[in-house]
């Protein structure tokens, strides 16, 4: 009782000054203890042995353990463990496998007081009993744990997992017998000391190797692991089975793990990689850490608080050559910078906003959390701790949800199933994609598809979008060729006046048929139409299809003739329009020359602008032929982008495919895949495996094309034994029998093989498949219910 008021008083009169301070060290640290009275503290590495003093304003060095001028592998140490009872007395696993004590009462200058090298490779962890003076426990990459008694200069135990390497050994706190191991295969074990032949319980704590533990220093059953698969979980070991009760998610592996004193529910972590920061976390908060100490540069390799009472200061070392002492209140404060408000979009069009409870209002329409909904997860809020100084921030959570109607994504899987993305030219894949929209009613959507297919049309080859509206191959058409590309760029999509340049023309026959309203190129195999009623519209400038243009394309021609003026502001005249203009004089001379031209289709060549038709007619050299394709190339890619945005990535990758090397090289990999990936799984939760699979045997990216070329691995069972079939042959490894007997006909099935995933009976395809029209029990005898789907 008098010791450990002592130990009580000394603790309080270190405990009321402190602050953040730290030192340089001669190399980097790969783990720290202190001693019992949290006077001193041991540093050890690969490079490096000292032990500091904590004074008030600083560390000082008081004892350097690397003597001799040639030292030897038992002062490379990857872990060091100060005794609790015992001030003197020091353990280090060497990377060479030894385990070495240390007594600090020596008075020569060196301190090794005895070697252990019964491992054969690099022990990972050495741990001192917590009451026992002489028990020294130690786990080795070799896969065996040690216990050493300190009097018999050896080890009086061996425990073998039957695993891989042991990454961390903790002695229980309160169980004298018990400890518990970590190991890389992801399992955990319990031992009782008295026992080595076998452990008494195990069980698969992390999915990857468990690099740290360590057990409450307050509640008995209470076990604390953290793994590379960034997850600290605390593990409840009074029950039969260990049971999983909290589990916080971290950023990078679990290193190190240590529980807070005095505080049951903290804890703080270090990271093996990426991340240098320590976290204390609360583990009833595992989302955002409870304190986060950022001073280290470079990984930290070791932590421990400065006494097993005060919660208030903890050490560190790091990679980067640096010994810490933090003080908790200097600790940056997470929670203080989190955002009380978030808001979250639900698949189908469900909002969700989270803001502080006195921001949400009393407003009818929404739909406020409740605890019977069981749509919704229940959140419980803890209630502030007043004797810590963290703020408390709670959030309220409410559902606006939309109407049934709009939930729905008809349009969506209507589009995937009906979208042409190869084995057509590429007009007519454009022209069918853009009814697909438009059938769809989603008229923006048709409408890019009809400009992509006039922008990147090879004007030799475009095809007409419907019976009532024809693209002529205008390639030499005089009237559309008399403008300059830089005009064009200038004045595309924003003005309807064309500027014809003066005294430039081509001498190109031009014959015209009424009747459909068509241009075409005069050739002897053009036949000839008379009689036909209508007359030519000419469409001058380049104007902007809209939603009106393409509706008048495609319906009916028989329209009512309309009054057509050229606007005059469009550009900068260059010469005086008259009233009544007449057609352009070489379209006259040449329709009156040509020897191919009737008295009927004569008089048509003189129509005014006037005389127009409401038909207009769409030619692809609106955007003259000379202009190469890639012009539009910056434009489509913020379409693209602007689809992306808005979360249509289905319009982009379509797009994307039918373009091909188009416009492929203008978008960067990192963004192409990226679209790939949302959409192929926005594909496969609607189960459409086969057009998932389409757009994965498309795509040109490396990373998605790989998604349907991986192996398929089946992990089936022996049909006799009922146990997994470890080789690739046909003979069960256990019981020796050949495990693709057909059940039906008794022989070894060398082709097609089928199975019930029940009872594991099979055999030959058609064999099993007439069996089982006739009988739907299983062929083997077993009772079993099979079925053949």
């Amino acid at each position: 009782m008098e010791k450990m008021s002592r130990v009580t008083t000394a603790l309080s009169s270190s405990t009321i000054s402190g602050k953040t301070m730290f030192c340089h060290l001669d190399a980097p640290a790969n783990a720290i203890s202190v001693c019992r009275d949290a006077t001193q503290v041991v540093v050890a590495g690969r490079n490096i042995f000292k032990i500091y003093s904590l004074e008030e304003e600083q560390f000082v060095e008081k004892l350097n353990l690397r003597v001799g001028r040639k030292p030897s592998l038992n002062f490379s140490c990857a872990d060091v463990m100060w005794h609790q009872m015992e001030e003197n007395l020091l353990a280090t696993a060497a990377t060479n496998g030894a385990v070495v004590t240390w007594n600090l009462g020596k008075p020569s200058r060196n301190k090794q007081d005895q070697l252990f090298t019964e491992h054969k490779r690099t022990v990972n962890k050495v741990c001192f009993h917590p009451t026992e003076v002489y028990m020294l426990l130690s786990g080795s990459q070799d896969g065996f744990m040690k216990c050493f008694d300190l009097r018999k200069k050896e080890s009086v135990s061996t425990f073998s997992g039957q695993s891989e390497s042991v990454r961390d050994v903790q002695f229980s706190m309160k169980d004298y017998f018990t400890f518990a191991a970590s190991f890389e295969n992801g399992n955990v074990q319990l031992w009782d000391i008295r026992r080595p032949d076998r452990y008494e319980r195990m069980f698969t704590a992390h999915t990857g190797p468990v690099f740290c533990c360590d057990w409450h220093p307050d509640d008995r059953g209470w076990l604390a692991t953290g793994g590379r698969d960034k997850m600290v979980k605390v593990w409840d070991m009074t029950t039969n089975r260990a049971k999983e009760i909290y589990c916080v998610q971290t950023i990078a592996s679990v290193a190190r793990v240590k529980w807070r004193p005095e505080r049951k529910f903290h804890l703080a972590t270090c990271s093996m990689m990426v991340d240098h920061n320590i976290y204390v976390w609360d583990v009833r908060r595992p989302f955002i850490p409870f304190a986060t100490f950022e001073e280290h540069k470079d990984v930290t390799t070791g932590i421990v608080w400065r006494h097993q009472h005060d919660p208030h200061f903890l050490l560190s070392g790091s990679k980067d050559s640096t010994l810490y002492q933090h003080r908790f209140k200097d600790a940056t404060r997470p929670v203080d910078k989190a955002n009380p408000e978030g808001l979250c979009f639900g698949l189908f069009g469900d909002l969700a906003f989270a803001a502080k409870e006195s921001l949400i209002s009393s407003d009818a329409k929404i739909k406020p959390y409740a605890g019977g909904d069981r749509r919704y997860p229940i959140f419980f809020f803890k209630k502030p701790d007043l004797t810590e100084q963290f703020a408390h921030v709670s959030s309220a959570l409410s559902v606006f949800e939309t109407d049934l109607d709009s939930n729905r994504m008809d349009w969506f899987v209507k589009t995937a199933q009906l979208y042409l993305l190869s084995g057509k030219p590429f007009a007519e894949l454009c022209d069918h994609n853009a009814k697909v929209a438009q059938d769809l009613k989603r008229p923006q959507v048709s409408t890019t598809w009809t400009m992509l297919r006039i922008m990147f049309s090879d004007p030799a080859n475009v095809t007409t979008p419907g019976p009532n509206h024809n693209l002529s191959k205008l390639g030499t058409l005089p009237l559309m060729n008399s403008f300059s590309m830089k005009e064009i760029g200038s004045g595309m999509g924003s003005e309807r006046g064309l500027e014809r340049s003066k005294g430039e023309s081509r001498q190109d026959n031009i014959h015209l048929e009424p009747g459909n309203s068509h241009i075409s190129n005069n050739n002897e195999e053009n036949e000839e139409t008379e009689g036909s009623e209508g007359q030519a519209d000419y469409m001058f400038g380049d104007a902007e299809l809209d939603d009106d243009d393409l509706y008048s394309m495609e319906h009916d021609n028989q329209t009512e003739e309309q009054e057509y003026t050229l606007p005059q502001e469009a550009f900068q005249l260059r010469h005086e329009i008259m009233d009544n203009p007449s057609a352009p004089e070489h379209l006259q001379q040449d329709k009156a020359d040509s020897p191919h031209v009737s008295g009927n289709e004569a008089e048509v060549t003189c129509l005014t602008p006037i005389e127009s038709f409401s038909l207009i007619s769409i030619s692809q050299p609106l955007f003259n032929p000379h202009l190469p394709a890639s012009f539009f190339c910056p434009i489509v890619r913020e379409m693209l982008s602007y689809y992306a945005e808005q979360g249509d990535v289905q319009m982009a990758v379509s797009v994307l495919i039918v373009l091909g090397d188009r416009i492929r090289k203008e978008i960067d990999d990192l963004t192409q895949e990226h679209w790939y990936m949302s959409y192929i799984d926005l594909l496969q939760r609607f189960e459409l495996w086969n057009v998932s699979n389409e757009v994965i045997k498309l795509s040109t990216c490396s990373a998605i094309t790989c998604l349907n070329q991986a192996s398929t691995t089946l992990h089936i069972n022996c049909s006799n034994c009922k146990r997994p079939m470890s080789n690739k042959g046909w003979i069960c490894d256990r019981c020796h029998q050949c495990a693709s007997v057909c059940a039906v006909c008794h022989h070894v099935v060398k082709g097609l093989f089928v199975w019930c995933q029940g009872c594991s009976h099979g055999g030959h395809l058609e064999h099993i498949m007439n069996w089982l029209k006739s009988s739907a029990h299983c062929p083997a005898g077993c009772g079993h219910l099979c079925e053949y789907t």
